[in-house]
């Protein structure tokens, strides 16, 4: 493996920008995930790595060495698309095989044999191996897809939505898997998608992305507590964080425009009043929807509470976040 650099990439296509002067370093044995809405750059920093596309200007290098003139297979990485495109008229073991037969490789028919089996033993598809690709089901089928980039050796492997057209469950079980893998191999993995919950659960960092910039790149811990905007800071949460006003509430910093609270981060018992709208049981946690000077905002509170639509609570920021009228992060202190 190895690590992945792009230094102030740009990339336009016709009249749209694409990527904007995007400086990014992808650690070795690192999960790296691109997060943001279509249109943010994300798919296209995959093709930058992986040669399919050119940048206008900037570089991207592969373990300390440029990558500028080297075709796709040249650059030694593993690609895995949404559409699962696998090989119809192939067996499971004969679509695993097939990155291993490239006149490249040289690869001998008994190390083929030895990764195709390990690789089917991870993915749990040892059993379908002599079946059809068109006999599988979809998340079968994107398993192979994923166990053919695995079977490789490659520098990296580049992910673009890979587990976006499969069910919820199925999504959910594929996430541990992947994670697992990675962790397991060691492997460099750069993964895209729009879904902050497949971004929070498998990444070592996270890279936000809006309009062809890097707004920021960290730790998912780090981006979720201290996001550098509220751009950023809504892009993370299963529950959005909560913007209103920052006058809202006493003792706003100079400058301050926006207040963000994570749900979490509401504290009940003292403060303002603020009206129950709607609450919602879950089970492990009870979410409040609140009506606060015609703001709404949600919170969450104890699974049991005994709070119901109408009633009155009482609330206050509990470790908030500040932004100026741009939407930038103010610093404290």
């Amino acid at each position: 493996m190895a690590d992945v650099v792009l230094e102030n990439v740009t990339k336009s296509f016709g009249d749209v920008l694409a990527l904007d002067n995007i400086s990014l370093t992808v650690p070795d044995g690192s999960f790296v995930v691109l997060l943001g809405p279509t249109g943010a750059g994300k798919t296209t920093i995959l093709r930058m790595v992986s040669g399919l596309d050119n940048p206008d200007s900037g570089d991207v290098s592969i373990g300390g060495q440029s990558m500028t003139g080297h075709t796709p297979a040249q650059r030694n990485v593993a690609m895995v698309f949404q559409q699962y495109s696998l090989y119809p008229h192939l067996t499971v073991r004969q679509n695993l095989e097939f990155p291993l037969k490239s006149p490249l490789l040289k690869t001998p028919r008994e190390l083929i044999d030895q990764k195709v089996k390990h690789v089917a033993d991870i993915l749990q598809i040892t059993h379908k191996l002599d079946n059809n690709a068109t006999a599988l089901s979809g998340g079968e089928m994107q398993r192979v897809s994923i166990g053919r980039a695995l079977v490789r050796d490659p520098s990296i492997y580049l992910m673009d939505e890979p587990l976006s057209s499969l069910d919820a469950k199925l999504r959910s079980e594929l996430r541990i898997e992947l994670k697992k893998i990675q962790a397991d191999l060691g492997a460099t993995l750069l993964y895209v998608t729009h879904d902050q919950i497949e971004a929070m659960t498998m990444a070592t960092h996270i890279g936000v992305l809006d309009e062809g910039k890097l707004v920021q790149f960290g730790s998912p811990r780090e981006i979720y507590e201290n996001p550098v905007s509220i751009y950023a800071a809504s892009r993370l949460g299963q529950l959005r964080i909560n913007i209103l006003p920052a006058d809202l509430f006493p003792g706003a910093p100079t400058g301050a425009r926006f207040i963000g609270m994570r749900p979490e981060h509401i504290a009940q018992g003292e403060g303002v009043e603020s009206f129950v709208k709607r609450v919602e049981h879950l089970g492990d946690q009870t979410r409040l929807h609140l009506v606060y000077k015609d703001h709404n905002l949600v919170t969450v509170t104890d699974a049991h509470t005994p709070l119901r639509s109408g009633d009155v609570v009482r609330i206050q920021p509990s470790n908030p976040a500040y932004f100026d009228a741009d939407g930038n992060r103010l610093t404290q202190g």
